[in-house]
């Protein structure tokens, strides 16, 4: 599932390269990826915490 930020740092990212503003451009995509770590790194939270349970079930 996209991040706001994602959505947030395409639209900017795009709108930078219809305009010709490199600085626009530049971030929208430094936003898009941070978006897309934020993504990941509460994927990888849910996993643990999948992992977690499944553990402490075990015991």
């Amino acid at each position: 599932m996209a991040d706001w930020d994602e959505v947030e740092g395409k639209a900017k990212e795009t709108a930078g390269k219809v305009t010709d503003d490199e600085g626009l451009e530049t971030e929208g995509k430094v936003q898009g990826e941070w978006g897309s770590v934020k993504d990941d790194a509460g994927d990888a939270t849910d996993d643990v915490k999948d992992k977690a349970d499944d553990l402490k079930d075990r015991i």
